[in-house]
């Protein structure tokens, strides 16, 4: 989360079925006076975000977030609409993540066949698979929705039970 200085950072906390959510961004004049998001962690994620000094806890600049959040996980979202802040991972990492969003409700895919949509070749799957695991926004972001090619849950910085209590959420499981 290099793009947010401590002085710009604002963050709050989510309550959801997968636990406490931890929102950080920065205040933003394009968001209508709302927050960009620059990560969006689980509890006990793996290389997940947590508070730092100079941090502003800021639950009404994430009410547009949190709102859609809760829409979400109740079942009556299936997109988000919400600013990110941009240029957070580098060049690769940025497009796999917009392929990422790109990936419908309630679906999912594999590496290999999100390689074949990039243009990544075969050698180059396990750098997708990393720039995919490094995704800043779980969640939002639908990481969660590619798999492997035998249909087996892995790779997901949130746990795999995460994992599937999300696509069970997406199913109607």
């Amino acid at each position: 989360m290099s793009k947010v200085t401590a002085a710009k950072a604002v963050y709050t906390t989510v309550d959801s079925p997968l636990g406490e959510l931890l929102l950080v961004g920065e205040k933003s004049a394009t968001a209508n006076g709302g927050t960009a998001l620059a990560s969006l962690s689980l509890p006990g994620q793996k290389g997940g975000e947590v508070v730092q000094d100079g941090w502003g806890r800021d639950d009404e600049a994430f009410d547009v977030i949190a709102g859609q959040l809760r829409a979400y996980f109740a079942g009556t979202l299936q997109h988000f609409d919400i600013e990110y802040v941009s240029g957070v991972g580098t060049d690769f990492q940025e497009r796999v993540w917009h392929a990422l969003e790109s990936l419908p409700y309630g679906t999912t895919t594999t590496y290999g066949k999100l390689a074949a949509q990039l243009g990544v070749s075969r050698p180059a799957v396990r750098a997708l698979g990393t720039a995919i695991g490094r995704n800043p926004l779980l969640v939002v972001r639908p990481c969660h929705r590619v798999i492997g090619a035998d249909g087996s849950l892995s790779g997901y910085a949130g746990g795999l039970e995460a994992k599937r209590r999300l696509l069970d959420l997406e199913s109607g499981s």
